[in-house]
């Protein structure tokens, strides 16, 4: 059985979609039950995040997962960010069925490939025009530079 903050976050879910000028995106996805969770991450000079959204295909435990993580690291630090872990996503969400805890697990790892993507564009390591590391674009497609 779901919590109400599950079923209100999936119903209701906090900063659902691409943002426009992203510098941090990371995609993830679990392959036995179909779960994709992409992080879309806008941070500041200060290294701030100042928004953050996510588009999950998926369960409403994905959904739900991927919109409490959104909210326990909007205003935060990258450091802090990267401090998120998947037992503080279900402990905010009030918990969540044993079956469905991968979710949570995903959300976590969205969360730091943004923050993975966001250092590398810093370090220059990536130029891709669709905002990713290892987007899946076709070779002759693909922007994304390598060191």
């Amino acid at each position: 059985m779901y919590t109400e903050k599950v079923m209100d976050h999936f119903t209701h879910p906090r900063n659902m979609g691409e943002i426009e000028g992203a510098n941090g995106v990371g995609m993830v996805g679990n392959a036995k039950c179909g779960d994709i969770m992409q992080m879309f991450l806008k941070v500041n000079d200060d290294g701030i995040i100042e928004d953050v959204g996510f588009k999950t295909f998926g369960c409403g435990a994905a959904v739900a997962t991927s919109s409490m993580a959104t909210e326990l690291i909007k205003g935060k630090s990258i450091d802090e960010a990267l401090k998120l872990t998947n037992s503080a996503v279900v402990e905010a969400l009030e918990g969540l069925p044993p079956q469905k805890l991968h979710c949570s697990v995903l959300a976590e790892q969205a969360v730091k490939a943004a923050i993975d993507n966001y250092h590398d564009r810093l370090e220059g390591k990536t130029d891709c025009e669709c905002n990713c590391v290892n987007c899946g674009h076709e070779e002759e497609e693909h922007t994304e530079t390598e060191e």
